[in-house]
């Protein structure tokens, strides 16, 4: 099987900046809806060629024109970089991602969207189109305790959503994409795991890798490579 990146969106035209969809996402994974195309435009879909075809099996960002950001389980170890064969043109429908401030942690119940092509249910079908989802973010002093995540949650990890709306199966790798004051968006999380017994399970939130606590593993990797 071969693994192969493939951007979400197709059409490609200059682009500065980063964060800064020209299409913005609608106001409104489990219970999530389609994506308004070009929306999420530093979306990856992690692909392996069986047969003579691609299937999905990642999400990932585009954080630099040859660099994906992804869960660590899905290539091999739960952060990993994947360098590109060749830079990404960058476009109204393919950007980059911002990434947080080295330790920024966000506040409970910030608004913020999970996206990606997991299952719409748990067992359910992959979608053909990406979806997306608000999931308030859930802090860690109740996401730690015992009959939530408990000690499966650690303090480099963001928790977020609840039994009604979560990711699932297939969105590991994704983005958790969250506003600023600005208008930009970052991806604070990479989406890493939810429960066993169910993507939408009560006081069982996505939990996702905190992106602003390894910036400085970033930077050294990209710089050195």
């Amino acid at each position: 099987m071969m693994l192969q990146l493939l951007s979400s969106l197709l059409f490609v035209a200059l682009a500065s900046g980063c964060g800064r969809p020209s299409h913005q996402p609608s106001a409104r994974v489990v219970n999530g809806e389609d994506a308004v195309p070009h929306s999420w435009p530093w979306q990856v879909s992690l692909q392996y060629k069986k047969d003579g075809a691609f299937h999905h099996t990642c999400g990932g960002s585009l954080i630099a024109p040859d660099w994906v950001m992804t869960a660590g389980h899905c290539v091999s170890n739960d952060i990993a970089l994947i360098k590109l064969s060749r830079s990404a043109q960058l476009g109204d429908a393919v950007q980059l991602a911002c990434l947080p401030p080295a330790g920024d942690i966000l506040p409970n119940g910030a608004a913020c969207y999970i996206s990606g092509w997991g299952r719409l249910y748990t067992g359910g079908p992959l979608p053909d189109k990406l979806q997306q989802a608000l999931l308030p973010v859930v802090d860690y002093e109740h996401c730690s305790k015992l009959d939530w995540w408990g000690s499966a949650v650690r303090k480099s990890m963001v928790c977020a959503g609840g039994d009604l709306v979560s990711g699932c199966n297939g969105d590991s790798g994704g983005p958790l994409n969250c506003p600023t004051e600005d208008g930009s968006w970052q991806v604070h999380g990479v989406t890493s795991f939810v429960s066993a017994f169910g993507c939408n399970t009560v006081k069982k939130p996505t939990v996702f890798t905190r992106v602003s606590a390894f910036n400085d593993w970033i930077e050294e990797v990209m710089s050195s490579h």
